[in-house]
Formats: structure tokens, sequence, C-alpha cells
């Protein structure tokens, strides 16, 4: 089970960080990401943190988010800053990566950014 947090409405230019919170599986074995969905858009991956340390990010968010994990924790983040109009949408966890992802049962977070 995953449970992403942390999502608001904020201006251009601002920072909000998502939390997501796992449960029910050995999170230190799984690849873990992020991806998000717009409205009337395909769902995107935005960035991942394979289990063995490699991180990688969407060309969109690079620069911009940093994604970490708590594996004591159990807790995956992602830190955005300079946030932009196209960031808008519903932010999900999941399990794997970006050839392969699977939600889990997270409802997501909202995340808008408008001025």
């Amino acid at each position: 089970q995953l449970l992403a947090s942390g999502g608001g409405s904020v201006q251009p230019g601002e920072s909000l960080r998502l939390s997501c919170a796992a449960a029910g599986f050995q999170f230190t074995t799984y690849d873990m990401c992020w991806v998000r969905q717009a409205p009337g858009k395909a769902r995107e991956w935005v960035a991942g943190f394979k289990s063995g340390g490699l991180i990688r990010y969407a060309d969109s968010v690079k620069g911009r988010f940093t994604i970490s994990r708590d594996n004591d924790k159990s807790e995956l983040y992602l830190q955005m800053n300079d946030l932009k109009t196209e960031d808008t949408g519903i932010y999900h966890c999941a399990t794997g990566d970006r050839e392969a992802y699977s939600i889990v049962n997270d409802q997501g977070t909202q995340v808008t950014v408008s001025s």
C-alpha cells in the first residue's frame, strides 16, 4: 500500500514537498518512483529511485525536482522547486521505475500551480 501526501495549490516559482508512506512490502528492495497525470493528458513518469541507488528524472523536471527515500521509515519524497503551471496534476508514488511501475492503490495528491 502506498499513500502520497503533501500536495497543494501554489503560485509559479514556489515549492512543495511530497511524501509517500509505504506499507505491506519490503520497501528497501523495491525501485520506487513518482508519476503524475495532468488533466486530459497521459500519465507521465517524473522521477525514479532504484533500490540500488540510481536516480533518474524526466527532462521536464530535471534541475527542479529532487527524489529521495528513507528506507528506515519506508517513505519516498519529492522536493519540487520552481514549480511551473505545467507541473499541475495528480502525483502518485509507485513501485517500479520508468519502464514499468505500479501505483498500488495510491489515490495520489493534487498539485496545482497557477497564478
